[in-house]
């Protein structure tokens, strides 16, 4: 059975959170659909996944109650499995958090960009081209002359651009576009000239533009049992590491340092013993559960 995946946001201002967030929690139970919708007075952002039917249902739903028309963004995959464990539907203060609580948020047409004119975009030596995501995302894959904003999280963007000249071209890209709408709103209000956003973000791009024509580099991380996608959506190499929660690449899972469910190259050495002996022990419970239980 193929598990139906449709990632999701829109800018808008939503009010009666607690209200709307109990009624997407019954009707995505009563649906059997699962995944993670975040809401917040900005807009609201999701990843949702389950049966075909079942999927587009709660997306008609959620439209429905929130008076969307359409989505700013949206992306569709598809899996073997289901990538998220249970429904999740959480409110924040930011639909993404970067610190600061931004009133209004101007849509400007012109600063999209569609992925068959990102290339000639980033092509552009007078354009500098930005990767909002968090610097564990950019290792794992990002565009040809991309710069690292070198963050841990994104409320950490803001301090990057205090050394920016704002006469600069800028075009930025993250995973869905999410962050980048919060982020060139940022900018503009902060007197940026000219900044430019990948429509639909990275995975957009992914679905939309053919390999032998991609600047892409890599696989693009995302925050769900998938790991990592490359083009066309097809789930990529990584998986997370059990202690540290990173991403182990297939090179790195060849690694001495790397044991399954307990370790990886970038934690093995920062693990205490006891940790170590923890997570074994988890390891034999999985185990004896996975084999008694058949």
């Amino acid at each position: 059975m193929k598990i139906n995946i449709i990632g999701f946001y829109k800018i808008k201002k939503i009010n009666k959170l607690k209200k709307r967030q109990n009624l997407l929690k019954t009707f995505f139970y009563k649906s059997l659909v699962k995944g993670i919708v975040i809401l917040s007075s900005e807009g609201i952002n999701g990843t949702i996944a389950g049966e075909k039917n079942n999927v587009n249902k709660c997306i008609t739903y959620i439209k429905k109650k929130f008076y969307i028309k359409e989505f700013d963004s949206k992306n569709f995959s598809k899996v073997k499995y289901q990538p998220f464990k249970r429904a999740k539907i959480k409110i924040k203060k930011e639909v993404v958090p970067i610190g600061l609580k931004l009133t209004t948020l101007q849509k400007k047409e012109h600063r999209y960009v569609e992925p068959k004119n990102w290339n000639k975009l980033i092509k552009n030596k007078d354009v500098m081209v930005i990767d909002v995501r968090k610097t564990m995302e950019f290792k794992l894959g990002t565009f040809e002359n991309a710069t690292d904003v070198g963050v841990k999280n994104f409320r950490q963007f803001p301090s990057f651009f205090k050394k920016l000249n704002k006469n600069k071209k800028i075009a930025m890209f993250c995973t869905g576009g999410i962050r980048c709408e919060k982020a060139a709103n940022f900018l503009q209000k902060k007197g940026f000239k000219e900044v430019h956003q990948l429509k639909g973000g990275i995975l957009n791009y992914l679905n939309t533009i053919k390999k032998n024509k991609s600047l892409w580099r890599g696989e693009c991380f995302v925050f769900d049992k998938r790991v990592s996608l490359k083009h066309k959506l097809i789930p990529g190499n990584y998986i997370i590491c059990s202690a540290c929660r990173t991403p182990v690449s297939l090179k790195e899972r060849n690694s001495r340092k790397y044991v399954e469910d307990i370790s990886c190259p970038n934690c093995y050495d920062k693990l205490t013993k006891n940790k170590k002996n923890k997570l074994l022990m988890r390891k034999q419970q999985k185990n004896y559960l996975k084999y008694n239980l058949k």
